[in-house]
């Protein structure tokens, strides 16, 4: 292995690693802080600042400032706030005990939230600067990224789960693991520094000369709005928008779910929840070597019908899912291990319909359009709505997200069927109302 590739395989090791450490856990501490009612609030945050931040760095990768460098700067912002949201997590905590069996003790949101929302305003944009620096560095070392960069990219999803599993296991002497304290932020921080020290250690990337002048609406992407004037692409873009609400749902409380059996039962499950959910992330790294096989068998409308009809057994497996029976955890295995279709089959086609249907003079604009609708809009609006239908079910009392006392107990169960249902009627409409004939002359080999 050349040392290009393995100083990008660190690059995206880090950069995965980072997100790892608090994405899937992070409302498990603020629940035990008394902020469990805001744990969409932190989610929301992430997909408004995806809308517009990864857009805003591009143009200054673009002009201004080299994309390693950029990148390194990103992260040392983006860790360093960490930090800070972790230092007065630090005090919530400290105050959460004093007030422990107090009613009247209302926890502020605000020390914590607003520097976590800074620091993911800055990490969101590097997740596609460090691609840049990768397709750049490939190129430029005459390598044909098309074939190197999989792998490569394979080791930050590794690394995303070893963070889980870190913050999982380890207490670093506190009473619980990382995943339910202040801890799993400080990691956070402490790696996002490491990855911005490391990223100024990379090989330059110049900036690209163009004689071509592109307009401030170009530059952000908003060109690409005139997509929707195609039918097709009008109702290609809604879905993408329409499934971006279930993407973040089980980031933000599949972990708080599992935890909860342990108010009854102290068995391995409900107390490793992390890990648990870390066969998702395994499951999306095998499933993305699937992918090739179905576009070419399917076409792309039915492997993104396939995605949506996951989902739907993504939360409804939840639904039935618990930590006290065989058949239950079952259950909840089989819901993580579904996810790798869920997320991967509608992410790698509905990025290839795009490439294919979108004129090449906005490729890059289309790509971005379709993130947005799917991470950006879609997502803020699900996780906000599914922060309000959990609080409708659920409450936290000792410190777990349990179903209310007037739904007997089924509140956790009603609250997946829901989401279950929702995924539901979008497939279906998905199935009835897109249009897109399959041709296979026109699917190309993402694996070369």
């Amino acid at each position: 292995m050349s040392n290009i590739k393995s100083r990008l395989i660190i690059m995206n090791f880090l950069q995965f690693a980072v997100w790892g450490a608090y994405l899937t856990c992070v409302g498990q501490f603020l629940g035990r802080v008394g902020l469990g009612n805001y744990i969409s609030w932190f989610y929301v945050a992430q997909g408004v600042v995806s809308i517009f931040m990864p857009a805003i760095m591009g143009i200054i990768a673009d002009k201004y400032v080299q994309p390693q460098r950029l990148l390194g700067l990103s992260h040392l912002l983006a860790g360093g706030f960490m930090l800070v949201a972790a230092y007065f997590g630090i005090q919530a905590t400290e105050l959460a005990a004093l007030n422990a069996g107090n009613p009247d003790y209302i926890a502020n949101i605000w020390p914590i939230f607003i520097p976590y929302v800074i620091s993911v305003a800055f990490y969101m944009p590097t997740i596609a600067l460090s691609n840049t620096v990768a397709f750049g560095t490939l190129s430029r070392a005459g390598l044909d990224f098309v074939k190197a960069f999989p792998p490569i990219r394979t080791l930050g999803t590794i690394g995303f789960i070893a963070s889980m599993w870190l913050v999982n296991s380890l207490s670093f002497g506190l009473a619980e693991n990382a995943q339910f304290t202040y801890m799993q932020l400080i990691i956070c921080g402490i790696l996002g520094v490491i990855l911005g020290v490391y990223s100024f250690s990379l090989p330059e990337c110049p900036l690209a000369e163009s004689d071509t002048k592109k307009s401030l609406a170009e530059r952000l992407g908003l060109d690409a709005f005139v997509l929707f004037r195609s039918k097709t692409m009008a109702m290609f873009f809604i879905f993408s928008m329409l499934l971006g609400v279930s993407l973040q749902i089980t980031n933000g409380y599949a972990t708080s779910y599992i935890n909860s059996f342990r108010s009854i039962s102290e068995d391995w499950f409900a107390s490793n929840p992390t890990m648990l959910v870390s066969i998702s992330q395994i499951s999306e790294a095998l499933c993305i070597l699937m992918t090739a096989f179905f576009l070419r068998r399917f076409g792309i409308k039915n492997v993104m019908l396939i995605a949506m009809f996951a989902w739907v057994l993504r939360f409804g497996l939840f639904g039935v899912g618990t930590t006290t029976t065989t058949i239950g955890i079952v259950a909840l295995i089989a819901s993580c291990l579904v996810y790798g279709v869920a997320f991967d089959f509608f992410n790698v086609s509905g990025a290839m319909f795009v490439q294919q249907e979108a004129p090449s003079s906005m490729q890059g604009s289309a790509q971005g359009l379709f993130m947005l609708m799917t991470n950006g809009i879609g997502a803020s609006v699900g996780t906000y709505i599914a922060g309000k239908v959990v609080d409708h079910f659920c409450t936290w009392e000792g410190g777990y997200l349990v179903s209310r006392p007037e739904f007997a107990g089924n509140g956790w169960a009603s609250t997946w069927f829901i989401f279950a249902g929702y995924a539901l009627v979008v497939a279906l409409a998905f199935m009835v109302l897109f249009r897109y004939k399959h041709d296979p002359n026109k699917i190309t080999d993402i694996n070369h």
